[in-house]
């Protein structure tokens, strides 16, 4: 479950609202959308799209947790089945909060909380296919640049010896040079003593 909220609960005490989410999302899971207030709705959401994700596995250990929360065994059936199917293709965004008004009797903000059971957008598959043509395309470029690549290594290691043994004579030539230049001032240090 999602980290409450500091102050005060919507119930009054934690097993509370435990008890009104629970139910709150079991009649979400059965009508499919429920008018509720904003402050409801909005602690609602995380917690009905985590039971939504646990319905996406499918396994039974899922079924079992989600049972822990709603004693529905229909409404987690319906879940399971129906809703967990419809969403699949979804990887978030299973709800959706409309704010409606206020309620006439106490002037209460009032929002509409829904399941998203259309499917993803035409144009996000679009998106998905020409990504995954790119992926298909960079590998077949790599897979005709790879005997290129095997070429060029054996290139690289003839120039290599090379180039390796101008600079292996230059360290050589380097180091006496860089001992005597501390010999130098040790011996001035000793004359001006």
């Amino acid at each position: 479950m999602p980290t409450p909220t500091k102050g005060p609960r919507l119930g009054g005490g934690p097993a509370h609202e435990r008890l009104m989410l629970a139910n709150l999302a079991a009649s979400l899971f059965e009508h499919k959308r429920i008018t509720t207030t904003v402050t409801k709705a909005k602690r609602l959401k995380p917690y009905a799209e985590r039971l939504v994700t646990f319905a996406k596995r499918g396994d039974l250990a899922s079924r079992r947790r989600v049972l822990g929360l709603i004693s529905n065994k229909g409404i987690v059936h319906e879940l399971f089945t129906d809703i967990a199917q419809a969403v699949e293709n979804r990887d978030g965004g299973y709800t959706r909060i409309t704010k409606i008004g206020n309620r006439k009797g106490d002037n209460a903000p009032m929002a509409v909380i829904e399941l998203v059971l259309e499917p993803v957008s035409a144009k996000q598959a679009v998106v998905a296919e020409a990504t995954s043509a790119a992926k298909r395309d960079a590998d077949k470029k790599e897979a005709a640049a790879a005997p290129v690549a095997e070429e060029a290594p054996e290139a690289e290691a003839a120039e290599a010896p090379a180039a390796e043994a101008p600079a292996e004579e230059a360290a050589t030539e380097e180091a006496p040079a860089a001992e005597e230049a501390p010999e130098a001032p040790a011996a001035e240090e000793k004359d001006a003593k």
